[in-house]
């Protein structure tokens, strides 16, 4: 582990990456943002408790440690729109999801200072995510990047009425084989969760850029409603007896996207 992200090296063909886990901000910006910001609200909380179940996997697991209203790991690092003509965040956000500023006045930062957050906290993060795949795919033909993420249930800024449970993303199903995507969706059909595929959410930056089939890497992303583990509300506590429904349905749909994968990877 170091100060940027934390790594758990498997050797399976399974990387999960938790690009919004991270609740730091370095003392040095603190005193920009404002009290509601340094609540870091918008994390993505308790997945890699959540996602405890891939280390029987062999998977190897990537979660950042600095929190997305620092930096954003998933968006392009140009900042170019994911969604365009749909409300969405930002590179280095300036507001929270609910639409309340990050920033004390004139401390928002300016193109400089997002340049050097793009170096300092994006690049390794991507330069580690990149080298990882690289390594698994050394070993396997085919590996599978699952994107782990989750969000309050209901945001009418970003979206209109309650989300499904599960928000399955593969751009389309650009970025994962037929197979895959349809192992990950049999098991969120036989849960007792409402579920969608590639709706609302279909997949960020690192599913997108990431993602390449005809490459060996087929990319996942999961959006989950917090609602379905832990407290929407401060302080944001994990309920176990809430998340023990959805664990082994999240376990399944890794399980059988990584099992579609060691097919792929079996001798034709």
């Amino acid at each position: 582990m170091n100060d940027l992200f934390s790594l758990e090296r498997g050797d399976a063909p399974l990387m999960i990456s938790i690009p919004h886990l991270g609740t730091h901000i370095p003392d040095s910006l603190r005193g920009q943002y404002t009290d509601i910001a340094l609540t870091v609200a918008d994390t993505d909380w308790h997945l890699d408790r959540l996602y405890a179940f891939a280390r029987s996997l062999g998977a190897t697991i990537l979660g950042a440690r600095v929190s997305r209203y620092v930096i954003d790991l998933n968006r392009p690092s140009n900042d170019e729109s994911l969604y365009p003509g749909q409300t969405t965040t930002s590179l280095c956000p300036t507001e929270t999801f609910r639409g309340a500023p990050l920033y004390r006045d004139g401390c928002a930062p300016d193109a400089a200072e997002r340049n050097r957050r793009v170096a300092t906290y994006w690049q390794p993060y991507h330069d580690t995510l990149r080298d990882e795949l690289k390594r698994l795919r050394a070993q396997h033909r085919n590996v599978l990047l699952w994107e782990a993420h989750s969000i309050a249930s209901v945001l009418p800024r970003l979206f209109e009425g309650k989300l499904p449970d599960l928000n399955i993303g593969t751009q389309d199903g650009r970025t994962a084989a037929p197979s895959v995507q349809e192992a990950v969706q049999r098991a969120a059909a036989a849960g007792p969760f409402t579920w969608i595929a590639n709706g609302r959410f279909k997949g960020g930056f690192i599913t997108r850029h990431f993602g390449a089939p005809h490459d060996g890497v087929h990319a996942v992303q999961l959006e989950m409603c917090q609602s379905t583990y832990m407290s929407e509300d401060a302080p944001f506590d994990y309920l176990p007896d809430v998340a023990q429904k959805i664990e082994p349905v999240v376990r399944d749909m890794v399980s059988g996207a990584l099992e579609a994968i060691v097919a792929l990877n079996r001798p034709v």
